[in-house]
């Protein structure tokens, strides 16, 4: 899909953006000739990010999305450079891997504070901006198919997708009076997260469960969130679009000792 020239100018908020679904975000609104405002843990990082792919005005912004108190000033700064963004993208999440006996208070804490807490507070500061601006916005939740999957390990992080697939329809109900649109995004399995490391053994076995057997890419995440912030999608609002290869659907590890038909 060609969206033209559609989001030069704008300005998009992506959180989590050194990791590899944010970087891939930063760089392909960055191409559509975005302004964009890119956080995560590290500043550095965060102003060589930005400078590399951003339109003019880019920057980075570092914030700690378990501290509520940072989360405020961030919003804050947004609003004195920006008064308000077109779009905000709540990518940033945390996927550790533990059993029910190895997750302590403050793992799951970890987990529901970053996926969940932090989506909620980012929302309410951002759309409030945006409807003080009269500002006809965008907000997009970066979910897993985890939402509706469980798997070995990951309770409480397919708890926290469950809800935030809750919290993304509430929310689209709410703002729809003002013109701000509310929607997920799932773009399935993509390996490298350095905050949530994961083995090369569970990458193997993990591609190769999948139905179309392969991770996820930048071709595919990219446009599909665009499409979500585009004028094509206008009438589109509390949906969860599913793009992961048929990871969320089910798994082809399933041993058959018969041969195939064809």
């Amino acid at each position: 899909m060609n969206f033209g020239t559609e989001f030069s100018g704008q300005k998009v908020i992506i959180t989590g953006a050194l990791g590899v679904v944010g970087r891939w975000l930063a760089e392909g609104f960055g191409a559509a000739g975005a302004v964009l405002c890119l956080t995560d843990m590290d500043q550095g990082a965060l102003d060589t990010l930005a400078a590399k792919v951003g339109s003019e005005g880019s920057f980075g912004l570092a914030c700690d999305l378990r501290d509520a108190a940072a989360i405020d000033n961030f919003v804050a700064k947004v609003g004195t450079r920006w008064a308000a963004a077109d779009l905000l993208i709540n990518n940033a999440g945390v996927y550790p891997s533990g059993f029910l006996l190895d997750t302590d208070a403050d793992n799951w804490d970890r987990i529901l504070d970053i996926n969940l807490r932090a989506v909620h507070l980012l929302s309410r500061g951002i759309a409030t901006q945006m409807i003080r601006a009269e500002r006809k916005g965008n907000i997009i939740n970066i979910s897993s198919g985890a939402a509706r999957k469980m798997r070995l390990t990951a309770a409480p992080y397919s708890l926290s997708k469950t809800a935030l697939d809750r919290l993304t329809k509430g929310y689209a109900l709410e703002l729809a009076r003002y013109g701000i649109r509310v929607n997920a995004l799932e773009p399935g399995f993509a390996a490298g997260s350095t905050a949530s490391p994961l083995s090369d053994e569970h990458v193997k076995r993990v591609t190769a469960s999948m139905p179309l057997g392969r991770a996820s890419a930048p071709n595919d995440v990219v446009p599909a969130a665009m499409y979500l912030a585009s004028k094509a999608a206008s009438f589109v609002t509390g949906a969860t679009l599913t793009v992961d290869g048929g990871n969320s659907i089910g798994s082809m590890d399933v041993y058959q000792n018969k041969k195939d038909p064809l």
